[in-house]
């Protein structure tokens, strides 16, 4: 199902297979959402659920059981059911069933809500844990930003709100961060662009910076985007090298580490919700 999104001069399309919002485009119909040209990479904005990341060898201990979920967990893949809407928002929601509890053996439920902004729009993520016994969860967007026909990658830069002197957290060849591995990358307050990092490191992950906001923009007319991820603990950038796009992901956990005991609730970041309760998380994305 696509649902279209509209307020002010803005327009947005969101699906329920996945939850995603694949599109924002301004007056002039610039689309600032990648279009997931499977040349380069098919995604667009996958919701990252119940983990962020990969698994060490794929798989999870959960109360003494071993269980096995692909990168990024399941969500992504899943067909979410509109359960509110308006003119300028839409709320999708995803409930276990027979296929997501042979990975994750918890009833929950998945809320997303996209809503259209003036100059943006805002994704707020709403988890509750609807079972009798603890669960643990992660939860991260991954929102895959176009760069504009006509314009280099490097001609852009990352610029945060604060200044910072932060390493990325490095992974190894099968996507687990290296507990003995970091990399300066952050010096002040900006990154200038160039597909040679994301050659060498894969992904660049800060974990608790002092900005609660970034940039993306362009060096010479000054516009982008910007991401307000402060209710997150992290946030990441990827690309695949020569791509027109860079995806600014704000992360409540992370991949596993090569050191990590292998339980769901020891991951980084990862959050624990008794029963009934729930956990919320915003992040917003302005267009500059």
């Amino acid at each position: 199902m696509i649902i279209e999104l509209k307020k002010g001069n803005l327009r947005a399309v969101a699906r329920s297979l996945g939850g995603e919002l694949v599109s924002l485009k301004d007056e002039k119909g610039q689309e600032y959402v990648w279009e997931g040209d499977p040349a380069f990479w098919a995604g667009q904005n996958p919701i990252l659920f119940p983990i962020v990341g990969s698994l060490k060898d794929g798989k999870v201990d959960i109360g003494g059981k071993i269980y096995e979920m692909g990168r990024h967990g399941f969500a992504r893949g899943m067909e979410f059911t509109p359960v509110d809407q308006g003119e300028d928002f839409v709320t999708l929601e995803l409930r276990e069933n027979e296929e997501t509890l042979k990975c994750y053996p918890f009833p929950f439920s998945l809320k997303v809500t996209h809503r259209l902004l003036e100059d943006g729009f805002a994704t707020t993520f709403a988890v509750t844990n609807t079972g009798s016994a603890p669960m643990p969860f992660c939860v991260g967007g991954h929102t895959a930003i176009r760069i504009p026909e006509g314009e280099r990658f490097e001609d852009y830069d990352l610029v945060f709100d604060m200044l910072e002197q932060a390493d990325s957290h490095l992974l190894n060849a099968q996507g687990i961060i290296r507990h003995d591995g970091r990399k300066p990358m952050l010096d002040g307050n900006r990154i200038a662009l160039n597909y040679d990092d994301f050659a060498q490191m894969d992904t660049i992950i800060f974990s608790m910076l002092r900005s609660g906001n970034v940039s993306l923009l362009h060096r010479g007319t000054g516009r982008g985007v910007r991401l307000d991820f402060h209710e997150f603990p992290m946030v990441a950038f990827w690309t695949k090298p020569g791509a027109p796009f860079l995806c600014l992901e704000p992360w409540q956990g992370c991949a596993a580490w090569d050191n990590e005991s292998g339980k769901f609730e020891d991951k980084p970041f990862c959050t624990v919700l008794q029963p009934g309760s729930e956990k919320r998380l915003t992040y917003t994305l302005y267009v500059q």
